[in-house]
């Protein structure tokens, strides 16, 4: 079992940035992928990073350039760096390990 645990969320303006941490515990030597995912009002979730233990990185189209993975090993958390955000970045973001653990998500809404 894995348990994960967002926090970061929040209101932001057009422009600014958040970054969002997912701290994770539990088997996580088991662990391939590391990922976030976002799921707007109305909308199915969709991907937004997911980075494999080899170091192979996926970003959707809509975020490319302006958020970042990054990843602290010691002490088993993973980032979101999300820079130049824009209203349809308005969503609930889930950190997932392998696609079959979640957490429960946190809320970051872009609006002035």
């Amino acid at each position: 079992q894995v348990q994960l645990v967002e926090s970061g969320g929040g209101l932001v303006q057009p422009g600014g940035s958040l970054r969002l941490s997912c701290t994770a515990s539990g088997d996580l030597a088991k662990v391939s992928a590391m990922g976030w995912y976002r799921q707007a009002p109305g909308k199915q979730r969709e991907l937004v990073v997911e980075v494999h233990k080899s170091g192979q990185s996926t970003y959707a189209d809509s975020v490319k350039g302006r958020f970042t993975f990054s990843r602290d090993n010691v002490k088993t958390v993973v980032y979101l760096q999300m820079n130049s955000l824009k209203p349809e970045d308005t969503a609930v973001y889930y950190c997932t390990a392998d696609r079959r653990f979640w957490g429960r998500g946190t809320q970051v809404t872009v609006s002035s």
